[in-house]
């Protein structure tokens, strides 16, 4: 039994290590997304954001969000139906930096305090089983926002927030 222990407890302790540095790693393009994001700096936005994956998540949310509600069999089936216009419609309304700095004071990153670093923001990140990682708002929280290594860099592939944290500023 104890030859089998230490084995296990090498394992274990290994792919914590894995998970630890992937949170890091992904930590240091979180943190530019966080500037790019405070500065409405478009460019740095869209290098750390995978508007397809986004898009897909957006469009995903929306199905799920319709059927949840009380409506009727069909009119869920229509907004099924629609949900990936209105999701390439909505997306790029809502993808872009100055819609997410709503998610990003969600999270306690106000334009008053400055953006933690790299540590901080890898503490915070969650390692998720397929290699992905996310942000929560509580330490055992569901995710919020998802990142895929893509190209070289981490990036925004997912939002499983509330839809109604994604407003233009018009609308807040």
């Amino acid at each position: 039994m104890r030859k089998l222990l230490i084995p296990l407890l090498l394992a274990a302790t290994t792919l914590s290590a894995c998970a630890t540095a992937e949170r890091l790693d992904a930590a240091g393009d979180v943190h530019d997304l966080l500037v790019a994001i405070r500065d409405n700096d478009r460019a740095t936005f869209n290098n750390h954001v995978d508007r397809k994956a986004l898009k897909a998540s957006i469009e995903s949310r929306l199905v799920r969000e319709a059927q949840k509600t009380d409506m009727d069999d069909k009119l869920k089936a229509l907004t099924a139906l629609l949900a990936p216009t209105l999701a390439d419609v909505a997306g790029d309304a809502l993808i872009q930096p100055k819609v997410f700095r709503g998610v990003a004071n969600y999270y306690g990153y106000t334009p008053d305090k400055p953006i933690p670093g790299r540590l901080a923001i890898g503490a915070a990140l969650k390692a998720m089983p397929d290699g992905r990682v996310c942000a929560t708002k509580k330490k055992d929280g569901p995710c919020v926002l998802i990142f895929t290594r893509e190209d070289g860099a981490w990036k925004l592939s997912g939002f499983e927030g509330d839809i109604s944290d994604l407003r233009t500023k018009a609308a807040r």
